[in-house]
């Protein structure tokens, strides 16, 4: 874990010098804890994409801790910053339980599709048994990419051809995982659907499936989101929200962005704690989010 904590330090660092270098800026130049001091340090968060409600919230939890514990130098306030973000990200993730159908979700673009990849290899290597169902048939570069994956991790693959209906590969690969024995399945579904609506019935119809066929296994849906997009992934969790029960969120491409404050937003806004992390585009730069990492990383 040291060696992907120096990646998530080295993939944090845009946000690093858009956040942290001016957090200590500001501790250096600050003589007094003021309103001039909190109004600096709510600009700073908002430009890593914090979000308004999230940074209201830090920053009247830091002014309540300082007056009440009469803090008066800036330095300090920083270190209590990093406090309350690891106790706002810090949510406790309920245990794994077997069998498992993890439905991962999310727009075009993202990492979808090789995050499914990922995870597959990821539970793999701590002997779990893994099948793919390929449910996003609207896209034939998908299934391409889910094939490859599959061979890396040596895990069966569940496939039909473009076009088929996903419910339909999500039925045939529950037959396969439960002849076999399979710890888990993860399903890769359409990030193509174009309304609300769409997404509702077709997420709909697939949980109906697993609940007819495979009623033992516990159903976690992943939402995927690209941490480069900022607000607009903020946006994408709300909507899924709305229409899927969302269990967790996996953050991608933090690497290349200065607004790794999305993953303190996600957590506040939308309600729903961050379960992986991506920094690069390596076969294990996918790892389990910790908050207290994640913030030391991020400091």
């Amino acid at each position: 874990m040291a060696g992907f904590f120096a990646r998530l330090k080295q993939g944090l660092s845009k946000t690093r010098g858009q956040m942290s270098q001016r957090i200590d800026e500001l501790a250096e130049n600050t003589r007094l804890v003021d309103d001039d001091f909190f109004e600096e340090l709510t600009d700073i968060l908002l430009l890593a994409d914090t979000g308004a409600e999230t940074t209201d919230q830090i920053i009247s939890q830091l002014r309540e801790r300082a007056k009440r514990e009469k803090i008066r130098d800036a330095k300090a306030v920083k270190e209590m910053l990093k406090a309350v973000m690891i106790e706002e990200m810090n949510i406790p993730r309920p245990p794994l339980r077997w069998p498992m159908v993890m439905l991962v979700v999310g727009v075009n673009g993202v990492g979808k599709t090789t995050t499914v990849g990922k995870l597959a290899l990821r539970f793999r290597e701590v002997g779990r048994s893994v099948v793919l169902a390929a449910a996003d048939t609207f896209r034939a570069a998908a299934d391409e990419q889910l094939q490859v994956w599959a061979q890396r991790a040596d895990v069966l693959l569940v496939h039909q051809q473009q076009g088929a209906d996903p419910a339909a590969v999500v039925y045939d690969a529950i037959q396969s995982a439960k002849a076999k024995g399979t710890d888990l399945l993860i399903v890769d579904t359409a990030g193509r659907l174009h309304n609300k609506k769409n997404l509702m019935d077709e997420l709909g119809k697939i949980r109906r499936i697993i609940a007819r066929e495979f009623p033992e296994a516990e159903v976690r849906s992943m939402l995927v989101l690209d941490a480069t997009t900022g607000q607009n992934g903020l946006n994408q969790a709300k909507m899924f929200k709305e229409v899927a029960d969302i269990s967790g969120i996996i953050l991608t491409k933090l690497d290349g962005t200065a607004k790794g404050g999305i993953a303190l937003a996600i957590r506040r806004e939308v309600g729903v704690p961050v379960w992986y992390v991506g920094v690069g585009e390596g076969i294990d730069d996918l790892q389990p989010f910790d908050a207290k990492e994640f913030v030391e990383a991020l400091f």
